[in-house]
């Protein structure tokens, strides 16, 4: 696999790139806090294989004050106790999500998710589901690279 980037896709559709930025924004500044957002963008994008998504995701959630061992545990979040039972609903949930292209098994996912966030969150989270996912699509097909140097502000 090529190494380099397809096509500069930041530069060549600027209203369609501020529009995702929008929506990224206004999902971290849900009801669902940004910690949680960006638990959901860290691991649906380490099930999707996006290194510039989880590098940044990852930085931010450094950036908030979470703790390494935590974040090293995300793939293995059913495992580790560093997870409240509110997080544990979002990650299934999102599994769930993510993995529906393959199978639709979210039942139970959306059962438990239920116990823990009312229908307003469950749509914002929707929305943080999907937009995660694009970025990840458009990052992984367009092979936009993870930068040495992180972005000031990133």
């Amino acid at each position: 696999m090529s190494q380099t980037a397809r096509v500069p896709f930041f530069q060549l559709a600027p209203a369609s790139l501020k529009a995702m930025v929008n929506l990224s924004a206004t999902v971290k500044q849900s009801s669902l806090g940004a910690r949680l957002v960006e638990l959901i963008n860290l691991r649906v994008s380490q099930i999707n294989g996006c290194g510039v998504c989880i590098d940044m995701h990852w930085r931010d959630l450094v950036k908030q004050g979470a703790d390494y061992r935590h974040l090293n545990a995300i793939a293995g979040w059913r495992e580790a106790p560093f997870f409240s039972a509110r997080e544990r609903a979002a990650l299934g949930w999102a599994e769930a999500v993510n993995a529906l292209a393959h199978r639709d098994d979210t039942d139970t996912a959306y059962a438990e998710l239920r116990e823990h966030f009312n229908e307003t969150e469950v749509a914002e989270m929707g929305y943080a589901i999907s937009v995660i996912k694009g970025w990840n699509l458009l990052n992984l097909s367009l092979r936009n690279q993870i930068p040495e140097v992180p972005a000031p502000g990133m």
